[in-house]
């Protein structure tokens, strides 16, 4: 399964929506991406097309939701994967 990232923007958003299996290659393309739009925007990761993630993804999402960015249409599994990350 291949992992997608499609970019869009309105006004000071930023939303990036997944699609595929996301693992560390993803990440690592997904953080060269929003380091590209420096601090002062709202980033959104939209996940509804998420299929399977790993473990570095989800502690890659775990960081960025403590930093703020929006996780729209979260899976239940990834949040509560992330929840234990957070408990840990």
């Amino acid at each position: 399964m291949t992992f997608r990232i499609q970019t869009s923007i309105d006004w000071n958003v930023v939303t990036f929506s997944l699609s595929g299996q996301f693992n560390d290659e993803g990440v690592h393309e997904l953080q060269r991406l929003l380091g590209g739009y420096g601090n002062d925007r709202e980033f959104i990761l939209d996940l509804k097309d998420v299929g399977l993630v790993d473990r570095d993804a989800v502690k890659f999402l775990a960081r960025c939701k403590a930093n703020g960015t929006q996780l729209k249409d979260c899976p239940e599994y990834i949040h509560e994967w992330i929840f234990r990350d957070e408990q840990s």
